[in-house]
């Protein structure tokens, strides 16, 4: 399959993704930025990797349970969650498979690299850690390494999101080795 061409069907005429959809699959527009949208989404997801773990939130207890309102973990799923839903709406909206301006994918794929990193789990290396992780991520993300670009192929927002997750991962364990390594 060529680039751009896709095996969805065609969107009808005057469909779109709902705003919110759009927003978010764009992470706030960053996706509409002319050059390497990928970046700036993962750049959002360092953000909000450093937001966490800078601001050191503590769980917080509603009702009888306690429920950990502030977990950055807790907010890593519900963005993937979301971004799973998002995503696949804006593609079927566009008609094409994996439209570049989604960009909630490298946000979430970025934050997991960091989320499950050395830096958050381990006390790590503070923002050394944050931009080692940011560049393995860009460079595991591009290059697709198994079974990311198999996971790619997964149906709507399910591959979209997928293949991001799989390079965070990659991105994560060798922050992991970098750190046992004491680099």
């Amino acid at each position: 399959m060529t680039e751009g061409v896709s095996s969805l069907p065609p969107k009808p005429p005057g469909a779109r993704a709902s705003s919110f959809s759009y927003w978010l699959a764009t992470a706030g527009g960053l996706g509409n930025l002319p050059n390497a949208p990928g970046t700036w989404g993962s750049l959002a997801g360092v953000a909000l990797a450093w937001l966490f773990h800078s601001l050191e939130f503590q769980p917080v207890s509603f009702g009888t349970g306690a429920y950990q309102f502030f977990n950055p973990f807790f907010w890593w799923i519900a963005l993937s969650s979301a971004g799973v839903a998002v995503a696949g709406r804006v593609e079927r909206a566009s008609g094409k498979k994996d439209p570049q301006e989604v960009v909630v994918d490298e946000v979430s794929g970025q934050w997991l690299a960091l989320l499950v990193g050395p830096a958050t789990l381990a006390g790590g290396a503070g923002w050394k850690s944050f931009l080692a992780g940011f560049i393995l991520f860009r460079v595991f993300d591009i290059t697709k390494p198994f079974p990311a670009g198999r996971a790619e192929s997964l149906p709507g927002g399910w591959g979209i999101m997928a293949d991001d997750w799989v390079a965070g991962v990659y991105a994560a364990a060798c922050l992991w080795l970098a750190h046992w390594f004491g680099f």
